[in-house]
Parts: C-alpha cells; sequence; structure tokens
C-alpha cells in the first residue's frame, strides 16, 4: 500500500453466548459513487455510445515489488493491486463512504454470508457461501481459508502480527511449519484427510474451522475494530490449493516467486488472461464467476460484486503523463492517471472529463519520513529542525493544487475520537524557530553530512515536492541530495517480501534520511483507528515504519489498540504517545488530501464511462479504479 468524523460503533455486548450479526444490505446510494452525472456540466449526451468491448485504463505505476504475486500482501504489497476485487475478494466489505460521510461504517458480505461475534468480543465466526469456486474449478471453503491464514503466518516468520501489522491473535500454541504444510500437500484441501482436519479443528489454536463453510477467528483480546483488518490485503481470498499445487508458499526468507507472473486464481468475476512486466495485464470476465446470476437488487447492495459490464480489460502502466493524457483525450483510454502536468487540461473540460476528489475526511495524507537511525536525522533536535523549515504552504500551492489539509499524525483525521488527542498545532514553518533549535543543541550544520531523500520513479509532484523541501533545508544549512528510485526497489528492507521494522533496523545506515512515506500518498491498510500507530510507529510492524521509529511510550499506545477494549485507557496511553511522537518527529505531517495522488487524479471520459467504485480503503489497494464495477453510458439506468 501505498500511496491513501465517525468512527465504526463496536459492537453492543449482550448476554448470551453469541449475538448473530447479519451482513448489512443498504442502497448504493450509500457508496461512494462515482459519476458522469454528478459534475452539473458534465454531458451525457452521448446516449447512443455503447460499451467498449474492451476497457482500457492508463495507471501511474506498475505493481512492485512483485508484479501480481498475492503472497506479498503479508507486505502490504504489490501496488497497486488490479487484482483487488476484479480477481480476489475477501470475506466482506467495508462500505467506505459510511465512515466517510458521517454515517455508521457497515460491513457488507462477499464470500461470508453472515458471521456471529461472541458476547466477549472475541470470537467471530464465518458462514461462507456454499456456491463459490475459484476460476479453475476448485472450491471456496473454510479449508483454504484457513490455509491461506497459516500460510501468511509462516510468511511472516511465525509472527503475531501478521495480519496488517495488527497484533490480534495469540499464537503461543501454535505449531505451523513445514510438517504442517507438508501435511496439506499430503491431504489436500478440497476433502482433507483425518490428520489435516484435526489440526485445523484444532481450537487450542486462534483461528480454527468447524466444517467446510465455517471459520473461527478467536482475538487474543476484544479489538473493537478487528473486522477492518479482513477488507484487503492479507483478507483477500486465492486458491490455496492451486498455490499448494504449484510450488506451495515458499518460506519466510523467500517466499514462492512463481506467482510473480503467473497469478493465483480467486473467485472474482475476472481473471488474467495476458501479462507484460512493467507495460500491462490484460483480463477477462470470469465465465465461472459465482455472482454471475445476482439480481439488479443485490448488485446495487453491493457494487462490489458486480460481474463487470466488458469483456476485457486491459490496465496499462505508462509511465508518462502527457502519454497518459495523450491515450484518453484521443480515446486510446476511457480512464487514466493524470498528474499536475496536465491536469489542468482536463479540468477545463467538464462537459468531457470527469475528476475524482476524495470525500473532505478521507485518510488518505501525504508525509516525509526521517530516517531515525541514520544520522544526521537521527538527532531529534535536527529532525524539529527539519519540521519547522519547510515551507507547508508553498508546497500545498504550487505541488497539489492547494488541496493539503494540514495534520498531526500518525492518527488519521477522521478518527476525530483518537485524533490529535494533545489538541497540538500542526508543525508550522518558522525558520527561525529552526535555527534556534539547532543553536540551542549546539549544531552546526555545516559538520553535517548531506541527506539523501528517496523518490520513487515517475512520481513527478513527488520530486517537485522534494525540490521546494531542499530549497527550504538550504535555508538552515542543510544539504539535499534527491535519489530518483525505481518502483521496483522503492521498499523498506525486507523479510520475506515484507518490510518489518526489525529488517529496516538492520539496514537503517543504508536507507535514506528522508523517504517519502510510501510512494507518494498514503492510505490505511484497514480503516481502523489503530491503523497508522500500528504501521508507522511500531516495533513489531511488518510494514511501513518508514521513519524506523520506536519509543516505549509510543509503543504503549500502539499496543493498547490490540490489547484491551477500554477506550479510556486507550485515550490515556495515546495521549502521552502523541506528545511524544510530536517531539521526536520522526515524520513531516504535509497533509491529508483531496486528489486521488495528491497532486492529480482518476480521470474518466465521461460520455463513455458513467459511474465506478474505487477500493473500500480509498486508494490503499489500488491506484485505479474497481474495473468491475464500472458502469458505461449507454448501459446507465
Amino acid at each position: 500500500m501505498q500511496f491513501f468524523t465517525s468512527r465504526r460503533s463496536a459492537i453492543g455486548r449482550v448476554v448470551v453466548a453469541a449475538v448473530v450479526i447479519v451482513l448489512i444490505v443498504i442502497a448504493a446510494a450509500a457508496f461512494v459513487y462515482f459519476s458522469s452525472s454528478n459534475n452539473s456540466s458534465s454531458s451525457t449526451s452521448s446516449s447512443s455510445s455503447s460499451s467498449p468491448n474492451t476497457l482500457t485504463i492508463d495507471d501511474v505505476f506498475w505493481p512492485a515489488p512483485a508484479d501480481l504475486n498475492q503472497l506479498t500482501a503479508i507486505g502490504e504489497v504489490p501496488y497497486p493491486n488490479w487484482l483487488t476485487y476484479t480477481v480476489y475478494q475477501p470475506l466482506i466489505t467495508l462500505n467506505a463512504s459510511a465512515l466517510y460521510n458521517g454515517g455508521t461504517v457497515q460491513y457488507l458480505p462477499v464470500l461470508a454470508s453472515n458471521f456471529t461475534q461472541s458476547a466477549d468480543g472475541r470470537t467471530y465466526t464465518f458462514n461462507l457461501r456454499q456456491d463459490v469456486k475459484f476460476s479453475d474449478g476448485n472450491p471456496f471453503n473454510a479449508y483454504q481459508v484457513w490455509a491461506e491464514m497459516y500460510g501468511f503466518y509462516y510468511l511472516s516468520a511465525n509472527s503475531s502480527s501478521f495480519l496488517e501489522s495488527y497484533n490480534v491473535f495469540n499464537m503461543a500454541p501454535v505449531n505451523f511449519g513445514p510438517s504442517s504444510i507438508a501435511l496439506l500437500n499430503q491431504s489436500g484441501l478440497i476433502n482433507p484427510s483425518p490428520a489435516a482436519l484435526a489440526m485445523m479443528e484444532n481450537q487450542n489454536w486462534p483461528i480454527y474451522v468447524t466444517g467446510p463453510d465455517t471459520i473461527v477467528f478467536h482475538l487474543a483480546a476484544p479489538f473493537n475494530y478487528f473486522l477492518g483488518t479482513l477488507v484487503v490485503y492479507v483478507g483477500l481470498m486465492f486458491d490455496t490449493q492451486w498455490l499448494l499445487d504449484h510450488g506451495g508458499f515458499g518460506t519466510a526468507v523467500q517466499m514462492n516467486t512463481y506467482f510473480n507472473q503467473n497469478p493465483i486464481p480467486g473467485t472474482g468475476p475476472y481473471v488474467v488472461s495476458g501479462f507484460s512486466e512493467n507495460s500491462y495485464v490484460q483480463f477477462a470476465q470470469n465465465p465461472s464467476y459465482w455472482g454471475a446470476s445476482l439480481t439488479a437488487a443485490q448488485i446495487k447492495a453491493n457494487p462490489y460484486l458486480d460481474p463487470g459490464h466488458v469483456k476485457n480489460v486491459v490496465v496499462k502502466a505508462n509511465f508518462n503523463d502527457v502519454s497518459r493524457y495523450t491515450d484518453l483525450s484521443s480515446g486510446q483510454a476511457q480512464i487514466a492517471g493524470i498528474l499536475s502536468q496536465d491536469l489542468p487540461l482536463v479540468q477545463a473540460k467538464p462537459s468531457q472529463y470527469g475528476v475524482f476528489q476524495f470525500p473532505t475526511k478521507a485518510a488518505v495524507f501525504v508525509g516525509i519520513a526521517m530516517n531515525t537511525q541514520r544520522s544526521p536525522t537521527n538527532i531529534t533536535a535536527v529532525r524539529q529542525a527539519i519540521v519547522h523549515a519547510i515551507d507547508y504552504t508553498a508546497i500545498s500551492d504550487t505541488v497539489f493544487f492547494g488541496g493539503l489539509n494540514r495534520m498531526v499524525g500518525p492518527e488519521y483525521p477522521i478518527f476525530s475520537q483518537f485524533y490529535d488527542l494533545g489538541n497540538l498545532p500542526p508543525y508550522q514553518y518558522n525558520v527561525t524557530e529552526a535555527l534556534a533549535i539547532l543553536k540551542a543543541a549546539n549544531i552546526n550544520t555545516a559538520s553535517l553530512p548531506p541527506l539523501q531523500f528517496r523518490v520513487v520513479q515517475g512520481c513527478d509532484y513527488c520530486n517537485n515536492a522534494a525540490q521546494i523541501v531542499a530549497i527550504d533545508l538550504g535555508k538552515i544549512g542543510l544539504t539535499v541530495n534527491i535519489i530518483i528510485t525505481p518502483a521496483s526497489q522503492y521498499a523498506l528492507p525486507n523479510t520475506a517480501g515484507t518490510g518489518s521494522y526489525a529488517a529496516a533496523l538492520n539496514a537503517s545506515q543504508s536507507i535514506a534520511q528522508l523517504s517519502w512515506f510510501g510512494t507518494g500518498t498514503f492510505a490505511p491498510a484497514a480503516d481502523t483507528p489503530a491503523d497508522n500507530w500500528l504501521l508507522s510507529s511500531n516495533n513489531a510492524t511488518a510494514s511501513n515504519n518508514w521513519a524506523i521509529y520506536s519509543n516505549p511510550v509510543v509503543q504503549a499506545c500502539v499496543d493498547a489498540f490490540t490489547s484491551t477494549s477500554n477506550t479510556s485507557q486507550i485515550v490515556a496511553l495515546c495521549t502521552k504517545a502523541q506528545a511524544q511522537e510530536y517531539n521526536d518527529a520522526p515524520y513531516i505531517w504535509l497533509g491529508t488530501i483531496k486528489l486521488f495522488f495528491g497532486a492529480g487524479s482518476i480521470v474518466w471520459n465521461n460520455q463513455v464511462v458513467n459511474s465506478f467504485y474505487v477500493d473500500p480503503v480509498y486508494s490503499g489497494q489500488s491506484s485505479t479504479v474497481i474495473f468491475n464495477t464500472v458502469t458505461f453510458v449507454s448501459n446507465k439506468g
């Protein structure tokens, strides 16, 4: 992942053993719906247009760092994941619009039909759909889900934080390793052997099955936001039997790279039908999609289940903004990512193009990490000076079209109950104060080494903002060298493909002093208030602690989110953590954004494309649309 109130209410405690929760069916209007008709000056006069045989989408990025390998979800990559919901579906999904537009968060059925939560808030039982098959014909069942979960646990080097860095399970009783995988290979997951069933039904382990259509997740402690962890990344389901038949998971040292260019089958409405690395992925409608017979009302209730409205889709990685605009304007593409260079061209033609904008309180942000382990950004006073030396307004106005809303991280502003608990102001641009901080610490910047600032290749707005930062820091005597880095190399040091804190700490002296948080903009891995604490400031995270930052006061807040349901206790610990991290200044929080890419957005030809949905974590999974949800002017109704 990459790039990026109301809060979800905890399910009420009851005195019975379990409360049955039917996954909510709601009107499509509750979703975030991007339509040509949303623009008052847009035209839908070309109603005679027909749906294209092939939908072509120009994206800004290529899935990195491991192409289409869904095993890398353990480290919240690949990003973008064009297979999200189109090929790989989760047990449940989030009605993101309810979160971002002031309503109650709702979880909707995908591969689960319903679930129960125990009275103590620790046990979730998911009843699975029984009419689902993967695109290769293998049945979807609880054994497949179980094996996927423990496979990810194995790839994480047996970390209890394998689920998007959420440490919610007690894995101490678990003994899952090569012998367990060998047993699964011998047994298979379609009709497991008695020995394999005994392992999967072991209720001393936190994830277990009670039959072919039921899987149970037992948490170490009540966690009010658990459901949000299953919406994307590790929560996306694939055919684990097919994986076992094609070499298995690999190991915690080296995951199976066969799946980089041979994607594991999913249950979704499309299958991968063509592939050219760093160029394109072609998709075709899945002829055996389980949701093909869903009624219009069922699809309206959850548009992510839509079988799709076009037979073929080509998603291209086009790294040149002019080329993407040319494709869009000439009709070679119907949807494209357009960045700052050409965005004014499409904004000037509202009758022809629609431009995606986030709701006001979206959690998507831009920020810069400072390596807290390498000189000179390992010096607190240097980091404090840096955060006061940057002209945030200039970056917002000249790079992001005035679209930055300042924030105090690491909490996402949308979660107001936990946001900026100390009521601290965002870091302010004040060169005089920055110089005073350095002077008080007896730091002569002339004696400090230059700062490396790592920028992902192809992200022009990242480079433009980095240039402003370099000029600003020059005013306090710091030299900044900008290093353009290929997307395939833009990741934290890893263990088995995950950007783990431990691996980054071990390699910290080779990591640039400044890095973009993610590849540019950043969105949640799961829409919970715990999310960015568990990612950016956690010494047990599997990904995204870009500053390689940890502090005991901060860690107490991090751990509290997944160890207690006592909100007052979490608030008390996180208030202290907020003050500590604010003073330590490991991150430069530039602000939340209104455009999908910060300095650009998804643009569509609104005389062809009528509407679409983005991923439920609002760009946390993909940098373009969920293409099975795209409808066309010709089938508007």
